[in-house]
This record gives structure tokens, sequence and C-alpha cells, in this order.
């Protein structure tokens, strides 16, 4: 699925992140460099929220807004104060 619907290389390293349609249960997947990692989760009570992006585009998101979205936190309401950033 990765490599012919997302069109993205699934040995990259990237962390590739799906929701079912209730947005109740997440997967991720991660090729390890030895192997493929799969997290589940299912959620008893809420669902999940991703940050806004147009239906059927890749989203790209950053360490801290999977943490985010994984702990149930609206990205909406989440403000970064600013930092410095080395690049």
């Amino acid at each position: 699925m990765v490599t012919s619907q997302l069109q993205q290389n699934v040995l990259g390293g990237d962390l590739f992140i799906f929701l079912n349609r209730r947005r109740n249960q997440v997967k991720l997947l991660c090729f390890e460099g030895d192997g493929f990692s799969i997290y589940h989760k299912r959620l008893e009570k809420g669902t999940y929220e991703l940050p806004q992006h147009e239906d059927g585009a890749n989203l790209c998101v950053s360490h801290q807004q999977l943490l985010l979205i994984l702990e149930g936190i609206s990205l909406r309401s989440v403000k970064k104060r600013v930092r410095y950033a080395h690049g």
C-alpha cells in the first residue's frame, strides 16, 4: 500500500500512520533496518485527530505532533512558542 498507493519508499526509515474510517484505531508502520514494526492502538472512547490537510494528500507530521495525536490532544488548540532552530 505504501509503495503502490502513496508512492513512498517503505524502506526509507519514515513512519507511516494509518487511521481507520472511524478514527478510533491507529497503526504505525516503520522499517527498522532488519524488519518491519507495527504499532496498533484502539481507543475505547474518543477519536484521533489529524492536522488539516487535503483529502487524499500525503501528510507529514513532526515527532511532537505525532505524540500529541497519540495522546488525544487537539492540535488546533496547541500554541508553540518561538525557539531557535539552527540551519
